[in-house]
């Protein structure tokens, strides 16, 4: 990746919140924001990610903004290499370090949690039609451009900002 302005990351996060605003899942928008940077097309962003909205196919396990932000780790700093225990082990940790400062930010990283879902609540494979009350009533675009701020925090950490 080359370096890359401070002022476009920040508008890589509300391209994010632009993204679910439209209509893509939380997982969707996260990743779709970044793929570019790591070679990849919006479309393929897009593919790529799908499965995982709504906590993995609207299973409500796993935020899927968090598994966005987790498959981002993964293009920047995944191993290609079966052998490559120390690559593996690195984008280990820098997952279980994302998954900790995105607990901290939102609270959870358990989609049901974050929506305040009680376990016995069944969620029908169907995603909800996206209203006005839809977006009243999830923090969903929050969560998507906390998991978009905090890949951005990583990155300028890591130094790569122009």
């Amino acid at each position: 990746m080359d370096r890359i302005t401070s002022s476009d990351l920040n508008a890589r996060v509300v391209r994010a919140v632009e993204l679910f605003k439209s209509g893509f899942n939380c997982s969707q928008s996260v990743v779709a924001a970044f793929a570019d940077l790591y070679g990849y097309t919006e479309e393929q962003a897009l593919r790529m990610s799908a499965s995982f909205g709504g906590g993995i196919g609207r299973m409500r396990q796993t935020c899927g903004a968090a598994c966005g932000l987790f498959l981002v780790a993964g293009l920047k700093t995944g191993s290609t290499n079966p052998n490559d225990r120390e690559g593996k082990a690195a984008n280990y940790a820098l997952v279980q370090e994302l998954a900790e400062r995105f607990k901290q930010v939102n609270g959870a990283l358990i989609c049901a949690e974050l929506l305040g879902l009680k376990k016995t609540d069944e969620t029908p494979p169907i995603p909800e039609i996206r209203t006005n009350q839809y977006y009243a009533k999830r923090p969903c675009s929050q969560i998507v451009e906390q998991a978009a701020r905090i890949w951005v925090d990583y990155l300028k950490k890591e130094g790569k900002i122009a």
